[in-house]
């Protein structure tokens, strides 16, 4: 697959788009989006971090897991199978040429996979508005 061809969403709900900087980078700028729009970042794992402390090397990969207890408690009260995509999760990858990535999961696809109203989408969309403001700002 070549990288251009990663990006868009594919079939299992995943939304990946390239970022000009790199995977580190791109994740802090994604972390302070996150701080200055008021949402609670629950979790920053360092995947590659995590595999060069057992000895194994890995393209930096690090996983933000964020969101607001405000606008997913009610969604997970309707629906308790959300729980298991909720929080919101960004990956901050880069393959093996370098070039890094964003990836996350398409609002309509959590929404399909969980029966979710109408109603219940704005929280779960606010994810493709920080992703283009991470991009923008990179």
């Amino acid at each position: 697959m070549s990288a251009d061809s990663k990006e868009g969403t594919h079939d299992n709900g995943v939304v990946t788009v390239a970022s000009t900087q790199g995977a580190l980078a791109t994740a802090d700028k994604l972390e302070a989006l996150i701080r200055a729009r008021g949402l609670t970042l629950f979790a920053r794992i360092d995947f590659s971090g995590d595999a060069a402390r057992a000895g194994l090397a890995m393209p930096p990969s690090q996983l933000l897991v964020f969101g607001n207890p405000q606008a997913g408690t009610p969604l997970m009260q309707a629906v308790p199978t959300a729980a298991l995509d909720l929080p919101l999760k960004v990956l901050a990858w880069e393959d093996a040429d370098g070039r890094a990535w964003l990836s996350y999961n398409a609002p309509d696809y959590l929404r399909a996979r969980h029966g979710l109203d109408a109603g219940f989408m704005k929280p779960l969309s606010g994810v493709v508005a920080l992703v283009e403001a991470a991009l923008k700002a990179s």
